[in-house]
């Protein structure tokens, strides 16, 4: 069963996914980079010519297809969650651990980021926090692990994850 992170654009989710993976000997994938492997063009690119729908019909396939493999950490972009469809998908096919990380802090880790399609509006600050109050319910709906997180290091992030999976495993062995 794969561990799969969820979390807003800025969470962590690639980072620590990367990180955990190494300390287990497991293969990571970053939903968002496999996609741009795949057709050859960036996040943005897709966005641009088939809109947030044809990038979201992409990421659910993808979604299914990387579900099925086990020994993975896959970390998904932020807006996985939209989809009832991956939401039920996530929770049954893996472990889901919600990064949970305060909008102010997405901010800060974000505001510098010209790569990220959702925030090239004119207040991203705020698109940000709209986000968050839209999401936040429906990771939590896909999680079976929340983890806070935010002002911490990566490496602390990655205990706090690994602590959480290691004791959920115990609970349902």
């Amino acid at each position: 069963m794969p561990i799969v992170l969820v979390g807003m654009m800025g969470a962590g989710k690639t980072t620590v996914g990367r990180e955990y993976a190494g300390r287990h000997s497991l293969r990571f994938l970053d939903c968002d980079q496999e996609l741009v492997a795949r057709t050859g063009v960036s996040v943005a690119t897709i966005f641009e010519i088939e809109g947030e729908a044809g990038f979201r019909r992409r990421e659910s396939c993808l979604l299914k297809e990387l579900t099925q493999e086990t020994g993975l950490v896959l970390a998904t972009g932020g807006g996985v969650v939209l989809n009832p469809e991956n939401r039920v998908l996530l929770h049954e096919r893996a472990i889901v651990v919600y990064l949970n990380v305060p909008p102010k802090v997405l901010w800060e880790r974000t505001r510098h980021d010209r790569n990220r399609p959702l925030l090239q509006v004119p207040n991203p600050r705020e698109r940000i926090e709209s986000l968050y109050r839209e999401r936040d319910p429906l990771y939590r709906e896909a999680a079976h692990l929340i983890v806070e997180g935010g002002r911490g290091s990566p490496a602390g992030m990655v205990r706090l994850v690994d602590k959480a999976i290691e004791e959920y495993r115990k609970q349902h062995a």
